[in-house]
């Protein structure tokens, strides 16, 4: 009995170690390269897979993800000779698991190595200023030269991204010092032309204020010239009617003595407002003065009436 048992328990572990040899599972996205007796066999993808006992074994396992990992700080001298720090992240994704396996030993240090080098010829052909501003310029360098040695490595280099550009303290504060004065130099610019648009905005007012303002004064006294025109116009016309009737009154019956007493109250009235305004009191050197003024005055009417009255 004791024998049997070690038989088949000998048996049971021989066969286990027989499946493990034998049976492979390999996850999705991923490949897994089988060497024969050292030799490169076949390259296994997803799924299950039956090896060869004792013949076959699983040499090498790739992930066909992408991958992505640190490259480490690095200093670099750029053109006008300013020390900098700088890193950043590869991301890589293995395309072809044979050439990795025996293209290269390591692919994410060849990788690393690569890009460190290639990111310290970048940073030299550049001033510091334009090293902030051409980060895309350098990513895409570091990836195209990654990526030709790596085809050989049966990786492909999707792209590079600089993290961080470190320049030291005095460098630091000496560009804080150089924006503080641009932005002072933009602020004050932009107040001086606030200022220029502010005169010319306050000239145009005055300028369009005093031709408005003549133009006012201009249509004003227009108004005033013929209104004064219409009015001598107007004046001129009553004068020539109120003459017209009178020339035909004096024709009438009894004309010439109306007009004789009109003109002696006249007289009286004119002489009665000059008594009242001064306080001499104004007494003719001649009464017979009413008398001739009226005469004087008649003598012009029967003038009158001797020329044709025409109507105006």
């Amino acid at each position: 009995m004791n024998a049997t048992f070690i038989a088949i328990l000998v048996l049971t572990v021989l066969v286990v170690v027989i499946l493990i040899k034998t049976a492979v599972i390999v996850p999705q996205k991923s490949e897994f390269i089988i060497e024969r007796l050292g030799k490169y066999s076949r390259t296994l993808g997803a799924g299950f897979h039956l090896l060869i006992p004792f013949l076959d074994r699983v040499s090498y396992k790739y992930v066909l993800k992408e991958e992505v990992f640190d490259i480490p700080s690095q200093t670099c001298i750029t053109k006008d000779n300013v020390t900098v720090e700088v890193d950043g992240l590869i991301y890589l994704q293995v395309v072809d698991s044979k050439s990795s396996a025996y293209g290269i030993n390591d692919y994410r240090m060849a990788a690393s190595q690569l890009a460190q080098t290639t990111l310290r010829s970048c940073i030299g052909r550049i001033d510091l200023d334009k090293t902030f501003e051409e980060r895309e310029t350098i990513n895409g360098q570091v990836v195209e030269s990654i990526d030709q040695a790596a085809q050989a490595w049966g990786v492909k280099v999707l792209r590079y991204e600089v993290k961080d550009i470190l320049p030291p303290e005095s460098v630091k504060n000496a560009m804080e010092a150089q924006m503080t004065a641009e932005r002072e130099k933009r602020a004050e610019i932009a107040r001086s032309e606030g200022q220029r648009q502010s005169t010319i905005n306050r000239a145009e007012g005055d300028r369009q204020d005093a031709i408005l303002r003549s133009e006012g004064e201009k249509q004003r006294r227009i108004n005033e010239a013929e209104g004064q025109a219409q009015e001598i116009l107007a004046i001129a016309q009553a004068t020539a009617e109120g003459l017209n009737t009178i020339a035909k009154q004096l024709q009438m019956p009894g004309g010439p003595g109306a007009a004789n007493l009109r003109v002696a109250e006249q007289y009286v009235n004119e002489f009665g407002k000059l008594a009242k305004a001064s306080n001499t009191l104004i007494i003719p050197g001649n009464v017979a003065d009413i008398a001739d003024m009226v005469t004087t005055a008649m003598t012009a009417f029967q003038k009158i009436e001797t020329k044709p009255v025409t109507s105006a």
